[in-house]
């Protein structure tokens, strides 16, 4: 076996199998290892023990960045930087703000979140090397593949594989470089 290798895939038949797989990798203290399948599978990034992720805490950031700075901006152009007496109306007149407030907070919250979500994902990516695992085009259709990467700690060429052949996968393969 070579030692530049991106991984070990393990492929599995159906949905139970690779949560069960993924379950047992977490438990044995693989932390840096991905599934892929053909359709969302409940309780995945579970039980692969996958920390909860920042893109939330992105998108309402964003959000209210766009909310406060809109309502900012108008309060700044009404009331300090021009005001203008029309009517006798206040120059703070809040709910004239609140359109482009509102408008201001959803766009920097999808552009933001948009942003996080490339940025998590590491995109554009395009090519991976788990595209070079044989039969991997099948993940598209029925199969489910578990990745352990070569960068966890725990990872051992040898131990790895013995490991994964005893989660009873179709076929484990070396995932080169």
């Amino acid at each position: 076996m070579s030692n530049a290798i991106y991984g070990l895939t393990a492929e599995f038949g159906s949905a139970p199998e690779l949560l069960a797989a993924a379950k047992a990798a977490a438990d044995a203290g693989y932390r840096h290892m991905d599934a892929y399948t053909p359709f969302p599978v409940e309780g995945l990034a579970e039980a692969m023990k996958k920390p909860r992720s920042w893109i939330p805490l992105a998108f309402l950031l964003g959000g209210l960045t766009g909310g406060c700075g809109g309502y900012f901006l108008e309060y700044y152009a009404a009331v300090i930087s021009y005001p203008i007496n029309i009517g006798g109306r206040p120059l703070h007149s809040w709910p004239a703000f609140i359109p482009v407030t509102f408008e201001l907070t959803i766009l920097l919250s999808a552009l933001t979140g948009f942003v996080a979500l490339l940025v998590s994902m590491r995109l554009p990516r395009p090519h991976h090397p788990i595209f070079n695992t044989p039969g991997f085009e099948a993940v598209t259709e029925d199969k489910f593949f578990l990745c352990l990467e070569a960068t966890d700690p725990r990872f051992r060429v040898q131990e790895s594989s013995e490991f994964l052949h005893s989660l009873n996968p179709l076929k484990v393969v070396e995932v080169p470089l």
